[in-house]
């Protein structure tokens, strides 16, 4: 009998546990994001992430995105591609340039799982300011604007966290507004 008790308590707990979970992943593009599953398997749910979504099977990079990770990505949006000077996509897209395009979205990606807390204390560390080396090689910094986390890229660029600590199995995704760009 108090197995059973145990087991059953058991069993509740991981359920509210899998429930708090999950209501801690904030949606993205109208989509619920779900931890149990992959960055790719989320990503391809957003209405917000169909450009990013093309450009990862353009490159090349889904079994890699579907991989064991852990990955922190930084994820721009359609609009943030729409800033990007006209025609930009399209040209990176195109089979030609596959090895720019996979530059352009491997600096968008930083090896292990790095949440908010993790990169706020990153920050924190560096005195007001983190720098991140990306998985294509390049750096990323990082500091705290208000609430507001702040990337800026190799050119200078800036971009914002829009939706942060969107967990996944493989990883966390953290929505910006503005592509980065490596040198």
């Amino acid at each position: 009998m108090k197995k059973l008790i145990l087991s059953a308590v058991a069993v509740v707990a991981m359920a509210l546990s899998t429930q708090v979970h999950a209501q801690k992943n904030p949606m993205v593009g109208g989509a619920a994001m779900y931890p149990t599953k992959d960055i790719v398997d989320n990503a391809v749910n957003s209405k917000d992430h169909t450009t990013l979504v093309a450009a990862v099977k353009a490159a090349g990079l889904v079994e890699t995105l579907k991989s064991k990770g852990p990955f922190t990505v930084f994820a721009p949006t359609n609009a943030a591609f729409d800033k990007l000077p006209a025609g930009t996509v399209p040209m990176l897209v195109k089979p030609e340039n596959k090895a720019m395009l996979t530059k352009v979205l491997t600096y968008h990606v930083v090896a292990g799982k790095m949440g908010s807390k993790e990169i706020a204390a990153a920050i924190k560390a560096g005195g007001g300011k983190a720098e991140f080396k990306t998985v294509e090689g390049g750096k990323l910094w990082a500091w705290m604007e208000g609430k507001t986390l702040v990337l800026k890229d190799e050119k200078g660029g800036m971009a914002k966290v829009t939706i942060k600590d969107v967990f996944q199995s493989n990883g966390v995704i953290h929505v910006i507004d503005t592509v980065l760009m490596p040198k």
